[in-house]
């Protein structure tokens, strides 16, 4: 499609955390190609403890999106909807790119009735086919990737260029990469690996057992290596336990950066690593964005390769059990078999793998 120069109003929907936002990269750009003299805004859900949406977290100063919108996720509120609708047509955008999740045709098209209702004349990348709503499978019995699927719904705005380093260019500004720099200074000159062990989901937790095993199998491995920990604050103490493993058979100087840097500068902190080892998780596609090689410990909720990190280099270890695609973010009944059933050895010789 040739830019179209004309547009001045573009809103985006999108919803979700930070790994939603970061599969979404290709897709902003491309959208920013297309309409490159509009203004974009995001609607998007926000953290009911935060000021800014995970969204601008992401995105920081790239000037892919401009503004946000704030959308609550699930409200059934008339005042709430009429107030969010009011909010839309005084923006008045020329166009609206759908990058919603699937959630099913009849929901697509209750979102196009309300954006009607708001305004909108134009949509792009309404999901309201079956096709559109769900990850193809190709002849190999691979799923699409989330971001692949995102792409393929506005690729009448162009190609989104998923296998270019640049459609998942962060951007990331000094101020960021010298934050991160300056917390992982104990670390000298020493290669590094980026560890993530904490999760918000009980299903893709691998256990602390493991980590800690995982860690001391590591230390032993690379002794002349740093170790670099990630995660949320309430991630921290969870994430020093199972770096004793590491200290304890010989590994390197630790740094735990867990609730020490924003998203970006998480970026930029692991793009200085060799490689990045975590569950499916925000961290995971941050990594990932920056080019450096994952190894990804993933449950069977999700479909395989649908959420996995996007591109070359990564290795993931994700168990197809007889229940997988359950989509539990809570796990009892099968006590988590197919995460449980991920051994140790088999995660470190995927660790080999990457480093080799």
């Amino acid at each position: 499609m040739t830019p179209n120069h004309d547009v001045k109003r573009v809103l985006v929907y999108r919803l979700g955390s930070l790994g939603d936002t970061l599969v979404a990269l290709p897709s902003l750009r491309l959208i920013a190609r297309a309409f490159p003299n509009a203004e974009r805004r995001m609607l998007t859900n926000w953290p009911v403890s935060s000021k800014a949406p995970a969204a601008a977290a992401v995105l920081g100063p790239t000037g892919l999106i401009h503004e946000y919108m704030r959308y609550t996720v699930g409200t059934r509120s008339p005042l709430a909807l009429a107030k969010l609708a009011w909010e839309i047509r005084r923006y008045n955008p020329d166009v609206l790119v759908y990058l919603a999740a699937g959630r099913g045709v009849k929901n697509a098209r209750r979102d196009a009735a309300f954006f009607r209702v708001a305004g909108v004349k134009t949509i792009v990348g309404l999901p309201l086919t079956e096709d559109m709503q769900r990850n193809r499978l190709d002849e190999n019995g691979i799923y699409e990737p989330e971001a692949a699927k995102l792409a393929r719904n506005i690729d009448a705005l162009g190609d989104a260029r998923l296998d270019e380093a640049g459609s998942w260019e962060l951007e990331l500004v000094p101020a960021e990469i010298d934050k991160a720099g300056a917390l992982m200074e104990a670390l000298g000159d020493r290669k590094v690996i980026a560890v993530s062990v904490g999760t918000k989901v009980q299903a893709k937790d691998w256990g602390p057992e493991n980590w800690r095993g995982l860690m001391a199998q590591m230390g032993a491995a690379y002794p002349g290596y740093g170790l670099a920990l990630a995660g949320a604050p309430e991630e921290s103490a969870v994430s020093e336990a199972a770096a004793d493993g590491w200290r304890a058979a010989g590994g390197g100087p630790v740094v735990n950066l867990c609730g020490k840097l924003t998203p970006r500068e998480s970026a930029a902190a692991f793009a200085r690593a060799e490689v990045f080892v975590g569950h499916d998780s925000g961290p995971m596609h941050l990594a990932a964005a920056v080019q450096t090689p994952c190894v990804a410990i993933f449950a069977a909720r999700n479909k395989p390769a649908v959420w996995f990190p996007y591109g070359p280099g990564h290795r993931v270890v994700y168990h197809k059990v007889d229940c997988w695609g359950c989509g539990l973010e809570t796990c009892i009944v099968e006590k988590k078999k197919c995460l449980m059933s991920i051994t140790v050895d088999e995660v470190m010789n995927e660790v080999r793998a990457a480093l080799a």
